[in-house]
């Protein structure tokens, strides 16, 4: 029988998407897998993967988890990084939706 994770997708509006993406992606290689370039990424969250995607506009993350729990810790985990990455741009959480 396999586990059904839950899933949530967060956006944020910016020019730098690219730029914060392989930050991301390059801090967490410190800690966990990950695999990234300019566009993409995938990064082995302890709550559970989490896939990236930056445009030219946003940077949208998909985190999945095996209960909500999981997925307020990978929030966490996301929004707490991007509010030190970006806090240029006042930065305070992703848009997050059920995906």
């Amino acid at each position: 029988m396999t586990e059904t994770l839950k899933a949530e997708t967060g956006t944020f509006q910016t020019e730098h998407a690219s730029k914060y993406l392989q930050q991301l992606c390059k801090h967490f290689a410190h800690k966990i897998e990950v695999e990234y370039d300019a566009e993409k990424g995938a990064a082995a969250l302890p709550p559970g993967p989490a896939e990236l995607h930056a445009t030219d506009s946003d940077l949208t993350v998909r985190i999945t988890g095996k209960d909500d729990e999981a997925l307020k810790v990978a929030r966490y985990i996301i929004d707490s990084h991007l509010e030190r990455f970006a806090f240029r741009e006042n930065f305070e959480t992703m848009d997050w939706h059920a995906a």
